[in-house]
């Protein structure tokens, strides 16, 4: 099993899956992001929907922030970093903040962090499977990354000793008592066998969302499980927001990436939208503490 999890064959096939989606190009995805080019479901306000895409995404940055108790830290780790919007407004806010390391897969999104020379942050174009800090951190953030921890070849078994061997990274190198605010996208009422052909081979390749029990058995005797919440009305009215300003600005976009990769990632939010409305799928955000 172990084989498996860390063959240089599993790392670069994660490595060319997050190059096609996210590499797409820095200047598309700031078309119909917000400004902080934050690319994973906003914290809406309750029966306060009609709140600004900024303030929500914020809001939700401002959750993991307080979950995993990182602006008290002095080293925080963001697995799956994106382009900087949760290690920028953690700088900005954080008095404690010493060193806070960022990990991406992708080119793209490590230039751009790297661009906001944010004092103490470094950002590294690295898998968490090859990361072995010099000392542990107080906090972890991981926001929209577990995704892509499995494949779709993989067995039950396999996907949850893929997500047990994250937890044990997160125990290993955080200190004690120290806390992971996980965000995942997660199969609630569909079952993997009826998963789109047209997101794993188009949009995500090479992923494959996992269950709660998944997490829940992967983190058993790891991770104590502080908190869960459901947020999938949330992410379908992100993507429904997302889909708007794309369709806003689609003429700029379709001179970026050409038509074909437009009506893609058009088609791509749209069935999001309703994948999560419907309750297909769901947007889980769980605490979790090291025993």
């Amino acid at each position: 099993m172990d084989a498996v999890l860390s063959s240089p064959v599993d790392r670069a096939a994660a490595q060319r899956a997050i190059e096609h989606h996210y590499d797409v190009g820095n200047a598309f995805y700031a078309l119909w992001l917000d400004a902080g080019m934050s690319y994973s479901c906003a914290l809406w306000p309750e029966h306060q929907h009609d709140a600004d895409l900024e303030s929500a995404q914020q809001r939700k940055l401002d959750y993991h922030l307080a979950e995993s108790r990182a602006l008290d830290a002095s080293r925080v780790l963001d697995i799956g970093c994106g382009w900087g919007s949760l290690l920028h407004r953690l700088q900005a806010r954080s008095e404690q903040l010493t060193h806070a390391t960022g990990l991406t897969l992708s080119a793209e999104q490590a230039s751009h962090v790297r661009s906001l020379g944010l004092p103490g942050v470094e950002v590294r174009l690295e898998n968490w499977l090859d990361h072995t800090p010099d000392q542990p951190y107080g906090a972890m953030i991981s926001i929209g990354a577990f995704e892509h921890f499995a494949t779709p070849d993989d067995t039950v078994a396999e996907k949850r000793a893929k997500y047990r061997r994250f937890f044990e990274f997160a125990r290993d190198h955080l200190q004690r008592r120290g806390r992971l605010s996980l965000q995942t996208i997660a199969y609630l009422n569909l079952d993997r066998s009826q998963a789109s052909e047209f997101m794993e081979q188009q949009i995500f390749p090479n992923a494959d969302l996992p269950t709660l029990p998944d997490i829940v058995e992967a983190a058993s005797g790891v991770m104590e499980i502080v908190r869960v919440r459901n947020d999938r009305l949330d992410y379908a009215r992100t993507c429904e927001l997302w889909a708007h300003r794309l369709k806003a600005r689609r003429a700029e976009a379709i001179a970026l990436v050409g038509l074909d990769t437009v009506k893609r990632y058009e088609r791509y939010l749209q069935l999001s939208s309703l994948g999560f409305f419907m309750g297909k799928i769901c947007l889980l955000r769980l605490t979790l503490q090291r025993h």
